[in-house]
């Protein structure tokens, strides 16, 4: 399956075409640049939850992530204790994954002594490095890679700097999402 006609008669990729949440996160959010090392934390760290998962779980605790990180503050992630780990072990409105929260935590510590180094916009000068260049179209949700050489080499080069849980199929998502790859199909009405 590739493009799905919506009932607003609009063609999308078809992951974007079931639940309304999809459908809305398709249409105004994903593949839509995302810039600022605040909103790019996020990003990555929803992406390495939802690793194994759905999406749509993610998309759905969302807010619950939100508040139960400091909405990303990394300055403030990054002082999370051992009582903080609890808590968050504890929230049933977010995933209780032990290795996923300590990960947060480690990639929060890992950007701000990049950030005390380089200064605020070093996650994103890096992530956008690997965007890919522009590319052709592809008809088929089959012809997408989980991976790509951008991906791998962001995961290289974040890993290096600190990170955990950022591996390439993760990082091509992340990337997927905020628009540095390019993977909607075409005739998607999104980028017609």
């Amino acid at each position: 399956m590739s493009l799905v006609v919506g009932d607003d008669g609009r063609s999308r990729c078809a992951w974007g075409a079931g639940s309304a949440d999809y459908r809305d996160y398709h249409d105004r959010e994903w593949g839509k640049p995302v810039h600022g090392d605040h909103a790019l934390f996020e990003r990555l760290t929803l992406e390495a939850f939802q690793s194994g998962l759905s999406w749509l779980t993610i998309l759905r605790k969302r807010e619950n992530f939100r508040s139960a990180f400091a909405y990303f503050d990394a300055d403030v992630v990054a002082g999370y204790s051992d009582v903080d780990r609890e808590r968050l072990m504890a929230n049933s409105g977010i995933v209780r994954n032990r290795a996923k929260i300590d990960a947060t935590i480690t990639n929060a510590r890992a950007l701000r002594a990049w950030q005390a180094e380089e200064g605020d916009g070093a996650l994103d000068a890096l992530v956008w490095s690997f965007a890919q260049p522009e590319r052709v179209r592809t008809r088929a949700m089959s012809e997408i890679e989980a991976q790509s050489s951008q991906s791998k080499e962001l995961s290289k080069a974040l890993k290096k700097r600190g990170f955990v849980f950022i591996g390439p199929t993760t990082m091509h998502a992340a990337m997927q999402a905020i628009g540095a790859i390019d993977d909607h199909l075409e005739g998607c009405w999104v980028v017609s």
